[in-house]
């Protein structure tokens, strides 16, 4: 198996939700960054998720384009095929925090797309897509997260939707560190009310957050309830999260979530732990892959300075200057990060087979 079917994917967060462990979910901006993501994930030994995000899936199509659709299409294509040469790990595309303004021009007309492919016998381009609505009222959220799931239904994907707001800054978008980056229970007992459970037709379980999914387990949408989530790197000390918050908020719907980790960066393990025992199942790498990628360059760069450079009337290295060069190290690092993150979530070795 290389890119999830719709019944793959249900397959894959069933199994993290029953055995205790979640699925590093990595931005990639590049076919460079998403070869990193397969190679890491397949060094591993592990499935997992590969997102574009609102700003990811404009550069994608190309700088002066910046068409999102375009730049996921291109994308889902592109990885298709490179995905083919990791016949032993499963992968999921998604697409990342798509906020209230850029519905219209980038998840609708996928969710469109994708609900005219699975009518001709198609498997749609997207395994999952993200509903941003942390900067509107609940009430609002929910109202559009509604249309969605209807429309996540007939397309066979996954809707993940965000309670609460993350802090910190992302793709533009901001937050304050405050009282607001917290959920709570009533809020996702409202969420259950006009939503359902996320879990199968109900959310009846054993009562630790990971098993009992619920009739056959398959997951309707994702939650991604904020616990002082934070986006980008901070000192320690600065990021407060609760991660208990998520055991109370399913302590009060009997378990009825497939939960999200955004803003994960510079989290301590045993805060990871506790999350991923309440029952998160994907948990977004953006911010630590990214500066892994970046830091190889950086230390070529630095390294051969006198070569990739024309300095002192010489010509360089081409060897060196080659972006090919400086690729190779730069997805390497990005890839060991993945691998990290995958034995960070419990993932490593539980490929599906």
């Amino acid at each position: 198996m290389t890119v999830a079917t719709p019944e793959r994917y249900s397959a894959m967060l069933a199994a993290a939700r029953n055995g205790g462990y979640a699925y590093p979910a990595i931005n990639v901006t590049s076919s460079q960054t998403l070869n990193a993501a397969l190679q890491g994930f397949a060094d591993a030994e592990s499935d997992g998720i590969i997102q574009v995000s609102v700003g990811g899936a404009a550069y994608l199509s190309g700088q002066r384009v910046k068409d999102r659709v375009v730049g996921s299409r291109a994308f889902a294509a592109y990885a298709r095929e490179v995905a083919k040469q990791y016949p032993g790990i499963t992968v999921a595309f998604h697409t990342d925090h798509c906020a209230e303004q850029y519905l219209g021009e980038w998840v609708d007309p996928l969710l469109d797309l994708e609900i005219e492919q699975v009518s001709r016998g198609e498997e749609p381009l997207f395994q999952s897509h993200m509903w941003d609505g942390s900067t509107v009222p609940l009430g609002r959220n929910l109202e559009i997260a509604q249309r969605l799931l209807e429309k996540s239904a007939r397309a066979h994907t996954v809707l993940e939707i965000e309670i609460g707001a993350v802090g910190g800054e992302e793709d533009g978008h901001s937050a304050e560190i405050n009282e607001k980056l917290y959920s709570t229970p009533d809020d996702a007992l409202r969420v259950v009310r006009e939503l359902g459970p996320s879990v199968g037709a109900s959310g009846s379980g054993s009562g630790n957050g990971v098993d009992g999914a619920g009739l056959d387990g398959a997951a309707r949408y994702m939650a991604a309830f904020t616990f002082g989530n934070v986006h980008g790197a901070y000192k320690p000390g600065v990021v407060k999260l609760r991660p208990e918050l998520l055991g109370e908020i399913q302590a009060a719907t009997d378990n009825a979530f497939y939960l999200v980790f955004h803003g994960g960066s510079g989290s301590r393990p045993s805060e990871i732990a506790e999350a991923v025992r309440h029952g998160v199942v994907k948990m977004n790498i953006d911010t630590d892959t990214q500066y892994a990628f970046t830091r190889a360059i950086a230390g070529h760069m630095m390294t051969n300075y006198d070569k990739v450079l024309k300095i002192d009337g010489e010509v360089g290295e081409k060897g060196e200057y080659d972006p090919r060069s400086w690729g190779r190290e730069a997805e390497d690092s990005m890839a060991e990060r993945v691998v990290e993150a995958c034995v960070q979530l419990g993932s490593a070795g539980k490929a599906l087979r």
